[in-house]
């Protein structure tokens, strides 16, 4: 008889992040390995983090981490995506849980001329797939394109993202948004202004 198929969780992922995130410094690839090695056993490790909206995209708090970083799982319904958004000098690395997911790269536009965003590129992730962005980068939309699958992502960010500047992408006009959560380790938050950003 065969033993069992080992899952990592969601809290051992979050234990292994706060031993890499003991220090300032944040070494890229090694968190990103650690993302890909994450294993889920499906909706029954995150099943308790994944709330869907049918209005919107959620964003659902999963761990705080140790104030350098925290995850949270992301919930699209069918045709749901971001705004384009920065990450206020933040790393964000996204990994899919279910479904499939698809970013598209912009540059960052001039800050005097108001003219329709350049795409850089389009990149569509599966099952256990990691991207990764910041700043430098440039900037993105993450969607659900399909018309009859939802999807789920687990996202990192460090340091934690409380603002984020959204752009239109016809005039690349921009505003600050402040971030929120639809729960917090489960648990509905109080109603407020939906904020968007991943």
């Amino acid at each position: 008889m065969n033993s069992p198929v080992s899952y990592c969780t969601i809290d051992t992922l979050g234990e292994t992040l706060t031993e890499i995130f003991s220090s300032e410094r944040v070494n890229i690839e090694e968190v990103q390995t650690v993302m890909e090695n994450y294993k889920s056993s499906g909706a029954l490790d995150w099943k308790k983090y994944a709330h869907f909206d049918p209005h919107r995209y959620t964003r659902n708090l999963a761990n705080e981490g140790n104030g350098r970083f925290n995850l949270i799982v992301l919930c699209w319904g069918e045709g749901m995506g971001s705004t384009i958004h920065s990450h206020s000098d933040s790393h964000c690395f996204m990994k899919v849980l279910d479904g499939s997911l698809r970013e598209t790269l912009y540059q960052w536009p001039s800050e005097s001329e108001k003219t329709k965003m350049n795409v850089i590129g389009t990149t569509d992730y599966t099952l256990d797939q990691v991207a990764y962005i910041n700043d430098t980068k440039g900037i993105h939309r993450i969607e659900n394109v399909s018309h009859s699958e939802r999807a789920v992502s687990l996202h990192l960010y460090s340091p934690p993202i409380q603002t984020c500047r959204s752009f239109d992408e016809r005039t690349s006009h921009s505003i600050t948004c402040k971030t929120t959560f639809w729960s917090k380790f489960g648990e509905r938050t109080p109603f407020s202004i939906p904020a968007e950003n991943n």
